[in-house]
C-alpha cells in the first residue's frame, strides 16, 4: 500500500508498505533511507527493514520509491521499471566523476559542433546501446564499491551492459548546455549518457542538473517531499 496523508492509520510498515519521496538536492538515497526509518521507529523497538529501488547519486532529485517490511522483497520489481529523467549536460568541459560533484580536469572547443551534429548524435543514442558505468559508481569490483577504488587513486575495470534508450529529447537554446529529457531502461547511467555524448560530438560533456520524474507509472508529481513526510510521521505518532 502506497503511504499517502489519508492512510497512516491503515498501514503497517513491517508488514509492508510504498513511500514515494522527492529526494533532495545533496542527499544520498541512504540518507532518505536512514531518515524515514527513524521517524517510523522512534518509539518502537522493533526492527524495520526499509530498501529503496534504484539509487540517485547525491547532486541529483527527484524519484525515490521506498518499500519497508516485507515488501522490501518486492524492490527488484520497481527497479526493473522503465525510468523517466530531465536534466541537463554542459559542452566543453569534464570532470572526474561525469558530474558537478569534481571539480573540472580538462576543457575541449565546441565551436566545430552544429546543430544538426548535436541531432545526430541524440538520434545515435536511441534504442540499445552498450553502456559502461561511471569508475565514481556504486558497482561492486572484486567486492569493493567502484567509487571507493577510485577515491584511492585506481582504475576499477567496468564491462560495459546493455541498456535500452526508448526516448531522448535534447533543447539546444542555451548551448553549451543542453537540456534533456531521457526515457530509458534499468541500469541506465545518466552521467555516462552525457559522457558519452560530448565524446560523440569530438568534445567533452559532464552532468549538470539532474533529476528522475517517473519510474514506471510512479510519478515525482505524487512524491512526498522529505521534510514534510518527516513531520507527517512524526506528528501521527504524537496523537
Amino acid at each position: 500500500m502506497i503511504l499517502t496523508a489519508l492512510n497512516l492509520d491503515q498501514i503497517d510498515f513491517w508488514e509492508g508498505s510504498v513511500l514515494l519521496v522527492d529526494k533532495p538536492y545533496g542527499y544520498t538515497s541512504f540518507n532518505v533511507v536512514y531518515e524515514i526509518k527513524k521517524a517510523i521507529c522512534r518509539e518502537s523497538r522493533r526492527k524495520l527493514k526499509i530498501g529503496h529501488a534504484g539509487t540517485l547519486d547525491p547532486l541529483a532529485t527527484g524519484l525515490l520509491i521506498l518499500c519497508t517490511g516485507k515488501l522490501t522483497k518486492e524492490i527488484d520489481q520497481y527497479q526493473a521499471k522503465i525510468k523517466k529523467y530531465t536534466g541537463a549536460l554542459t559542452l566543453g568541459a569534464t570532470r572526474p566523476t561525469f558530474d558537478k560533484e569534481s571539480e573540472i580536469d580538462q576543457n575541449y572547443e565546441v565551436a566545430h559542433i552544429q546543430k544538426e551534429d548535436m541531432e545526430n548524435v541524440r538520434l545515435s543514442f536511441l534504442g540499445e546501446q552498450m553502456m559502461t558505468p561511471p569508475i565514481h559508481s556504486a558497482v561492486k569490483v572484486g567486492g569493493k564499491r567502484a567509487y571507493e577504488l577510485a577515491r584511492q587513486g585506481k582504475e576499477p575495470i567496468l564491462n560495459p551492459k546493455a541498456i535500452i534508450i526508448e526516448d531522448f529529447q535534447i533543447d539546444c537554446q542555451h548551448f553549451p548546455e543542453i537540456h534533456f529529457e531521457v526515457t530509458c531502461s534499468k541500469g541506465t547511467y545518466i552521467r555516462s549518457l552525457a559522457s558519452e555524448f560530448g565524446k560523440r560530438l569530438n568534445s567533452g560533456a559532464y552532468l549538470s542538473f539532474l533529476r528522475r520524474e517517473a519510474i514506471g507509472e510512479y510519478s515525482v508529481q505524487d512524491a512526498w517531499n522529505l521534510q514534510e513526510l518527516k513531520k507527517f510521521l512524526n506528528h501521527s505518532r504524537e496523537r
